[in-house]
């Protein structure tokens, strides 16, 4: 038998560092996301023979053999994949020989949630093998504490959530509970937004903990205009929900550059001066707004553009080393399902 699923990144429109304890758990956090139509994909192929694991990773070319837990350390290698084995696996209760082959289309680093949606596309696998009787809202939250509290890397929860949930959402956080609240936006509106939206690789992935981390520790040390522009950020995210759902799209692009210019205000690194510099000439030909996609540093950029000078932005980005990346948006969140191979 072979279980597949798939688990849809990411696109923050707002919001994005305010899902981050500690300012989460004090004044609370909101974020605007969509997912689209590039994936982490996970299959695992359950057998009858000699039991233990093994795990081909296609985007690294890596295989990995497991006997038992004991092989299950954190070194560097596959971590997050052992830490959902160790949660998800108990060899004295499953006799049987489990093959994963993982793969993504965005790397780690790229901004779009990539690891937390790999997390919930094997936590996926072992909800369908095992029958478990977990809500969207425990996969999610299992996803988190895999990655937070087993792994110990620094981040905030609205990537595992996007990712099991999927659509446009505006999810809420506190340290009392998680809601993800689905946005009913007319299609005639999503269809202009995707339209106008223009995704940029920039060519350069970072690994977001040093800067998620420095946030943290702004908002711990009461840095004043980091803390101003975490609380900014909030309030731009409930804006850019309500331009939204009412079809404002020239509001909710003005405020997805307000967004950004907040964001830079929350730590150092979150920008560089490629990606300044890229922001500045896109904007000069016909981009309304735009963002980098996750923590900073590098990885993707989102920009809003004016219809009749979306293909202009493009040209210039790509003149300046961006790729960029068709894409469209998806609303089914988490899929898994089963077959013969």
């Amino acid at each position: 038998m072979i279980i597949r699923s798939r688990a849809p990144l990411r696109l923050s429109f707002g919001g994005g560092g305010t899902d981050v304890s500690p300012y989460m758990d004090e004044r609370g956090g909101a974020v605007l996301s969509v997912t689209i139509d590039k994936y982490a994909y996970a299959s695992m192929r359950v057998s009858g023979g000699e039991p233990g694991m093994s795990v081909h990773s296609l985007d690294y070319d890596v295989v990995a053999k497991y006997a038992g837990e004991d092989d299950l350390k954190f070194d560097g290698s596959l971590d997050l994949v052992k830490a959902v084995l160790k949660r998800m696996k108990s060899n004295g209760e499953d006799k049987k020989s489990l093959e994963f082959f993982l793969h993504s289309d965005a790397p780690p680093g790229s901004g779009l949630g990539s690891s937390s949606t790999m997390a919930v596309a094997m936590l996926g696998l072992f909800r369908h093998w095992k029958n478990l009787p977990l809500t969207d809202y425990d996969m999610a939250e299992l996803a988190w504490e895999i990655e937070r509290i087993d792994l110990g890397i620094a981040g905030g929860r609205q990537d595992q959530y996007a990712a099991v949930f999927g659509g446009v959402n505006f999810i809420e956080f506190s340290k009392q509970a998680v809601v993800v609240n689905a946005l009913r936006v007319k299609p005639e509106v999503l269809n202009e937004l995707q339209y106008t939206c223009l995704l940029c690789y920039t060519g350069r992935t970072r690994m977001g903990d040093n800067i998620i981390r420095q946030q943290a520790d702004n908002f711990r040390k009461g840095n004043v205009d980091a803390v101003a522009a975490m609380d900014e950020i909030k309030r731009i995210a409930v804006e850019m929900k309500a331009a939204l759902l009412q079809g404002r799209l020239r509001d909710f692009a003005a405020l997805l550059h307000e967004g950004w210019e907040s964001k830079k205000r929350m730590a150092g690194k979150i920008s560089t001066s490629h990606i300044d510099e890229m922001y500045t000439e896109a904007r000069k030909v016909g981009a309304l707004g735009g963002k980098v996609t996750g923590a900073g540093g590098g990885g993707y950029m989102l920009f809003i553009c004016e219809f009749d000078k979306k293909h202009k932005v493009a040209e210039k980005l790509e003149q300046m080393g961006g790729q960029i990346v068709e894409f469209a948006f998806d609303y089914n969140g988490l899929q898994t399902w089963s077959t013969d191979g």
